[in-house]
């Protein structure tokens, strides 16, 4: 098998993502208590890439703290000065690259195997695709006998369901083509894959249905139920008696879980956390390091970020809570179908909860509608009933 040389972009800020990007990139989001470029990269190690290269740019000392020591590849780390658009971000890993090599896009899951198939594609540009309910808001792409055709970046019409999933094969003449669209005055990668084919460029194709994206802040819900299904069991805390754990569970070292606690997996507790007593954690959620979960809580598929503290006879469905999120007592973040209004777009979204930004502090006796965004920050004081989003660093009283 040929080795390789991966150009993993993550660069980007992820507007959509905020508040939760509002002090990381989007690809040091967590999935399964690590951030989304970790399992990126640990996907590659499974292939026969032999080196890694990460394009970096917003909040880039998050990424280069995190990957300092990265174990298994070698990592060279390009500076993308200005957030230019993707085909930009490629073109600063222009002098790196001497042969044929991939691209991954650093904030989409994908697995080990479709990496190695777009590796070993016969053509020397190809791309990776899926099928996708929402194309429209993706490249579309056309393809005949496994050849790409066409390519239309977020059409208008839902003609066809195939997308790009921004995982390409390149030989190092693209860099060419991508100057060539940029001086036309555009930046993304779509464009130039069309210019490819313009110019009478083969483009080859690979399917899979292994790749995920995470576009807005409930995605992270998915893709942690996703890899929390995948687990097996592991305790390496304290297990007070009269703890009953159904499923697949793991709980990380130092984790004390407190007498009379129910614990259905798959699920994920951190180390240094403490949980209970008397309290109870539903599938699907995801627990991050040093929290605390108060007596006769409940948590339903749900994140918890580093940090947090849930106080206690609260109940939290379906929601996405920052580090150092502090919550009072009888607080209810209750999830249900909901109009969210995030970043000038309105989306329907389904059994949703909240979403709560970092440093924010809720007080005691606290509800809050499904599908409402809390900024980082916050403050809100106890006994208030909120209904709509409330930016950062705002204090309700």
């Amino acid at each position: 098998m040929k080795k390789m040389k991966v150009v993993i972009l993550a660069a980007g800020e992820g507007i959509r993502l905020r508040p939760f990007t509002e002090m990381k990139p989007k690809v040091m989001l967590p999935v399964g208590n690590k951030p989304i470029l970790h399992h990126v990269i640990d996907a590659l190690t499974k292939t026969t890439i032999d080196e890694i290269i990460i394009v970096i740019g917003y909040k880039k000392n998050k990424i280069l703290h995190y990957f300092k020591d990265y174990p298994k590849l070698p990592i060279r780390f390009i500076e993308q000065n200005k957030q230019l658009g993707t085909a930009h971000a490629l073109l600063q890993a222009k002098n790196e690259i001497d042969d044929d090599f991939i691209v991954v896009f650093g904030d989409n899951l994908i697995d080990g195997q479709s990496l190695q198939e777009i590796i070993d594609l016969e053509n020397s540009n190809g791309i990776l695709i899926t099928s996708n309910e929402y194309p429209s808001n993706y490249g579309v792409v056309e393809i005949n006998n496994d050849q790409l055709t066409n390519i239309t970046e977020k059409p208008d019409k839902q003609d066809h369901r195939f997308i790009a999933t921004g995982i390409y094969k390149f030989d190092k003449s693209i860099f060419y083509h991508i100057q060539q669209t940029i001086d036309n005055g555009q930046f993304g990668m779509s464009a130039v894959i069309q210019s490819l084919l313009n110019n009478n460029i083969s483009v080859g194709t690979k399917k899979t249905d292994k790749w995920k994206d995470v576009a807005y802040p409930w995605n992270l819900l998915s893709l942690n139920e996703s890899y929390a299904s995948s687990i097996s069991g592991k305790i390496g805390g304290i297990i007070e008696k009269q703890v009953q754990m159904k499923g697949p569970i793991i709980i990380g070292k130092n984790t004390r879980i407190s007498s009379g606690t129910y614990l259905v997996g798959p699920l994920i507790i951190g180390d240094d956390c403490e949980i209970g007593p008397n309290s109870c954690i539903f599938p699907s959620t995801v627990i991050g390091n040093n929290c605390v979960v108060q007596p006769f809580t409940s948590i339903r598929n749900s994140i918890i970020m580093d940090n947090s503290r849930i106080g206690a006879q609260s109940y939290i469905a379906r929601s996405i809570i920052a580090e150092r999120v502090t919550i009072g007592h009888h607080v209810t973040l209750s999830e249900d179908n909901a109009m969210v209004y995030i970043n000038d777009e309105i989306k329907m979204v389904h059994d949703i909860g909240v979403m709560i930004g970092e440093d924010t502090i809720i007080g005691n006796q606290v509800s809050v509608d499904p599908g409402v965004i809390i900024g980082k920050n916050c403050h809100i004081e106890s006994l208030q009933h909120i209904s709509k989003n409330i930016l950062s660093k705002a204090h309700v009283m």
